[in-house]
């Protein structure tokens, strides 16, 4: 039904869908973990703030480790740079969200205070730590991966995990904290009442505003950071092959796809108008719609990232013509062609299932909801 190039950029969005469809869902999730010391000032009201997640948390992980899989079996080349390159710094995240669970699940088996204390510093710790390095990793990309290929195509990493934590990369990690704890407080002040809610709506204030000042931050850096683009011939039909392209590397290519595409500005300037507008509909009280542009703002910021270095999914920054690109490091076209019509029967469904059981759980987690139903709240 489509041939290899339509494919490829296919997949490429639906990598894009995924990633936005975790950062929306696991995003508040994250969000709320990390406000829950700060906005609790009682154990009843943290309970409040768990319980507004305790029913979705699981199902939203779903969306992550299904970017995981897609990537695994789109772009094998990609998976397999990211999961070397980047091991140690998944490692520690997939730590971090094995604290969640573990947190979500004992604190409140024990009622002493230290106890409770305890997993609520590590709920922060699982929320902060892969909100932060979710968005090292993307500061990273764009910067350039220090990979090469050997002539038998394996792949050798040649940096080291402190490597990544280089300025912009934690500029960028910034960025991606900031938009998931405003997601996150977004979420409380639409799922909690009273002094809660309250406190939600200052943190929705302070978070949005920081998040798009960082984010402004990090989109002048990014003019002056060496991008990349292909200066050879390359099929966009082809089999796979990283090697068999001529890369340059020079400071403001990222910007090439806005310059040859205008309208494409449309994207980063939707994530500035939909977090001025968050912060808006927050103080208004227009909660559900506040929630909304909160996703579009996350959605924005994301997909910013992703028509910048467009056609790139992973540059080399040791040997730059290595770099791998949506044409060549993808599987093969019978491979992409099965998945295609899986995601296609399957995803709706998630989607549906997914915004259903949202629905079901939307009312509001009370003091009085945890006071009465001690037994069976988080």
């Amino acid at each position: 039904m489509f041939d290899y190039e339509t494919l490829r950029c296919i997949w490429w969005l639906f990598l894009g869908v995924l990633l936005i469809g975790f950062a929306i869902t696991g995003g508040f999730d994250l969000g709320t973990a990390i406000l829950l010391p700060f906005l609790g000032k009682t154990d009843t009201e943290r309970r409040v703030i768990i319980n507004s997640v305790g029913a979705t948390w699981e199902g939203n992980q779903v969306w992550f480790i299904t970017a995981g899989g897609a990537l695994f079996a789109a772009w094998p080349m990609a998976y397999a740079v990211a999961f070397s390159g980047f091991y140690l710094a998944l490692l520690l995240t997939l730590f971090a969200l094995i604290i969640r669970p573990v947190g979500f699940d004992y604190r409140s088996k024990l009622p002493s205070e230290k106890w409770r204390g305890n997993w609520d510093k590590a709920l922060f710790v699982g929320g902060f730590v892969p909100a932060l390095i979710f968005g090292v990793a993307f500061g990273n990309l764009l910067q350039g991966v220090p990979f090469h290929f050997d002539n038998d195509m394996r792949i050798f990493y040649d940096g080291s995990f402190w490597g990544l934590l280089n300025p912009f990369a934690i500029v960028s990690g910034l960025v991606s904290v900031a938009m998931i704890v405003m997601h996150g407080a977004v979420y409380l002040q639409l799922r909690t009442e009273g002094e809660i809610q309250q406190r939600c709506q200052t943190a929705v204030m302070i978070f949005a505003i920081a998040t798009l000042v960082i984010f402004a931050l990090a989109g002048v850096w990014i003019t002056h950071v060496d991008g990349y683009a292909i200066t050879s011939t390359l099929l966009h039909d082809a089999p796979s092959n990283p090697l068999n392209k001529v890369v340059e590397k020079a400071a403001g290519l990222w910007m090439r796809n806005y310059q040859t595409y205008p309208v494409l500005v449309l994207v980063p300037s939707l994530a500035f108008m939909m977090g001025v507008l968050t912060v808006m509909l927050s103080k208004k009280q227009y909660l559900k719609s506040a929630f909304v542009s909160s996703s579009l703002t996350i959605t924005a910021i994301i997909l910013t990232a992703g028509v910048s270095m467009f056609p790139f999914l992973i540059p080399a920054s040791v040997s730059i013509n290595n770099s791998l690109t949506v044409w060549d490091a993808s599987s093969s076209h019978t491979t992409l062609t099965i998945m295609f019509w899986v995601t296609l029967i399957f995803l709706p469904i998630v989607i549906v299932y997914t915004s259903w059981v949202f629905r079901v759980l939307s009312g509001k987690i009370t003091l009085a909801h945890i006071q009465n139903n001690d037994h069976t709240a988080y």
